[in-house]
């Protein structure tokens, strides 16, 4: 078998990947490096070069080449990467006519337990859309921002105090309307310097949120470490890191409890179980993380499957209020973001989702898939009134 063909897809807000071979399999995999896209479509094209009249299925070989061959990293690139290498094992998968995660030492589950987004600009949006979801049955709601989804246009400033109080008590209500019987994963977008981070996870720790979300920027390990080291709430944090060794440093530091693995970012379903192995040994627990298309919720699947790490899935619903937006819009009637771009979609069932066992990743793309316009993401972010920025 060789590789006949890859091919990069810029479609929607995705970046897809199809790679084709002489015997008319076709693999597919997303790439998820999302404010870089344009750049990892070019670095999908270099590798095709070289993966072109390859046989696909020495997957770990190809990775290291991919990797190796000019030690040049960066997630634009190891997204790349990542897309190739969910295609390769997906392709893999289809020959042998098993899932992925049989290739991985076979399941250790047959369901995943997922938590489903809730976004909001009010705190009345926030608990109204929480309510909602726990009628549709879901167990965890995440995309919790307390600080709220605010329109980025606007300039931004709160005195410390303010800004904490409004937060926390946004929290407590949040507990007080959903009950003990549905888990609340808070997302801070990196908002918080490690001072407010610390003060804010204090706080909230009466309200037992099931984990606490990059509370800082993505700087350094010995920033989480210390974090993490002050505060009663579970850190979950790594869903921009594109190597294992991000993570080992963040493990080494103990700057987490939970990893939050970007499987299209990471180096696919490879650089994903590498991870997850390294995170087994340190008794620290994986929630994928996953705000793309459900190509890259069916590549987290089979990796949920074959670890016993696993904690809880990222499942990006959309839907209620306020996610209707130019930037986080769906096709009217969507539930699960970008539904319409592949031939099928998981069904939740009270919080979970069954593992696939279709051959390979078990989803492909539909023509839409392919051919939707792209939506570009420009460069911005919103002012801070002493006219420097703020992360939201």
């Amino acid at each position: 078998m060789k590789i006949t063909r890859v091919t990069p897809y810029l479609s929607d807000r995705y970046l897809f990947v199809e790679i084709e071979t002489d015997t008319g399999l076709v693999g597919t995999g997303e790439c998820g490096a999302w404010g870089q896209l344009e750049a990892a479509k070019t670095a999908v094209e270099k590798f095709g070069d070289y993966l072109t009249g390859k046989d696909p299925r020495p997957i770990e070989h190809h990775w290291n080449v991919m990797h190796r061959f000019g030690w040049f990293r960066g997630a634009a690139i190891c997204a790349a990467i990542s897309g190739i290498d969910i295609a390769l094992w997906d392709i893999k998968g289809q020959a042998l006519g098993v899932p992925i995660h049989e290739l991985l030492g076979g399941p250790t589950r047959t369901r995943a337990r997922v938590y489903c987004h809730v976004k909001a600009q009010t705190r009345e949006q926030m608990i109204d859309n929480c309510l909602a979801r726990k009628a549709q049955g879901f167990t965890a709601i995440g995309h919790l921002n307390p600080f709220l989804d605010e329109d980025r246009s606007v300039a931004y400033s709160k005195a410390h105090a303010q800004k904490i109080d409004e937060a926390v008590s946004l929290v407590a209500d949040l507990r007080d309307a959903l009950g003990n019987d549905v888990d609340l994963c808070i997302e801070i977008h990196r908002r918080l310097t490690p001072a407010e981070a610390v003060v804010f996870a204090k706080e909230i720790a009466p309200y037992r949120p099931m984990f606490y979300e990059d509370p800082i920027a993505p700087t350094t390990a010995d920033s989480m470490g210390r974090v993490a080291g002050k505060v009663d709430v579970p850190v979950a944090t790594g869903e921009r890191f594109h190597s294992f060794y991000d993570f080992q440093n963040h493990f080494e530091r103990d700057a987490l409890t939970y990893a939050r693995i970007s499987v299209c970012l990471c180096g696919g379903i490879t650089g994903a179980r590498k991870i997850a192995a390294m995170a087994e040994a340190r008794d620290i627990g994986v929630i994928p993380h996953n705000p793309l298309s459900p190509i890259s919720l069916a590549a987290c699947l089979q990796l949920d499957a074959a670890i016993p790490n696993f904690t809880i899935q990222e499942f990006p619903t959309v839907g209620l209020a306020f996610e209707s937006t130019e930037e986080d819009g769906e096709v009217p009637g969507d539930t699960l973001r970008g539904q319409s771009l592949v031939t099928s979609i998981p069904e939740v069932t009270k919080g979970f989702v069954d593992i696939p066992t279709a051959p390979g990743l078990g989803m492909t793309l539909t023509d839409a898939g392919r051919n939707a316009k792209a939506i570009k993401r420009g460069v911005a972010m919103r002012p801070h009134v002493d006219g420097f920025v703020v992360d939201q």
